[in-house]
């Protein structure tokens, strides 16, 4: 196999998801189980009930986890995926959990109430501190940090996600986007749009959200991984459970490096990716970090077919 897997994060949901794999494929239904007995509520019913709540941070996270997980089992299970023969595995944001669990280092169960007590920690923060991110259309990650300190005039602001060469998102206090917004076009910004999300995510809004989450890390079993899974705050490899540790308790307060984490795939001679999951988010952004790249998305089960 010489594909590496990339695991989507938040954004990527829908309410529905993963109801035509459990319905197509008993492995899929498995695995959603399993979700549903580990987290100890039905996120099945989160996701496909009559009034969904998979919008919400904390069912969201679990919820995308969850189903890339059924989606691996089913190509495990009838399609010949061999984890260990993956060269490479990476996710954005709450993806780097699901990239972790399949490299080994964490237990399924584990890695979904990780993401569940993460995604309570971040909307508990963004309760305390209003708070937002703005996509900046047409920036450069040199405007976006010009941008992001005449922001930090008002309040927390700071460069969140450098997902691809046209976008880049800001993360603040809501004063401080308000400064952003209104100084755009002056540094070459085609177009800042505000993001519907609970709060400033991987920003210095989020410290009581890592505080939080280091703690829960440090009593949850830890493995180095058995595949190379690219920390999303370092943009290359990460190490033993200690670094690992470290690594997803900062990524709440730090740049999502993802244009950098799929440059460093490519300099290693990986050119062929596999994105198991909802939606198409990642291979979206390939396009534009790399063209030459190919990603299959597996997002549906007419994906495998085609």
């Amino acid at each position: 196999m010489s594909e590496a897997l990339l695991f989507p994060g938040q954004g990527a949901q829908y309410a529905g998801m993963g109801q035509d794999w459990a319905e197509a494929h008993p492995a899929a239904r498995r695995t959603l189980d399993q979700a549903n007995e580990a987290l100890g509520f039905s996120l099945t019913d989160a996701m496909w009930g009559p009034e969904p709540s998979v919008d919400r941070t904390d069912v969201a996270q679990p919820a995308i986890l969850a189903v890339s997980a059924a989606v691996v089992a089913v190509l495990e299970a009838d399609h010949g995926l061999v984890r260990s023969d993956a060269p490479l595995a990476a996710g954005l944001s709450l993806g780097e959990y699901t990239a972790l669990w399949f490299a080994g280092a964490l237990e399924l169960g584990d890695a979904l109430r990780l993401v569940r007590l993460r995604g309570e920690a971040m909307q508990d923060a963004s309760e305390a501190c209003p708070s937002s991110m703005v996509s900046l259309m047409g920036a450069t990650e040199e405007s976006a940090t010009a941008l992001a300190q005449l922001g930090a005039a008002h309040g927390i602001c700071q460069v969140a996600n450098l997902n691809s060469p046209s976008q880049i998102i800001v993360s603040g206090e809501l004063a401080a986007l308000d400064a952003v917004e209104a100084a755009a076009k002056d540094h070459g910004i085609r177009r800042a749009v505000r993001l519907s999300v609970a709060g400033a995510f991987h920003s210095e809004v989020m410290r009581p959200a890592a505080e939080r989450l280091a703690q829960a890390l440090a009593s949850v079993e830890v493995r180095t991984p058995s595949v190379p899974v690219l920390s999303n705050v370092t943009a290359a490899p990460v190490g033993g459970p200690d670094e690992i540790r470290d690594l997803l308790a900062r990524q709440l307060t730090a740049p999502v490096l993802w244009e950098r984490s799929m440059r460093a795939a490519g300099e290693r001679g990986i050119k062929t990716f596999l994105e198991p999951g909802p939606g198409k988010v990642l291979a979206g952004l390939m396009r534009k970090i790399d063209p030459e790249a190919v990603v299959r998305s597996a997002a549906t089960p007419a994906d495998l077919s085609a």
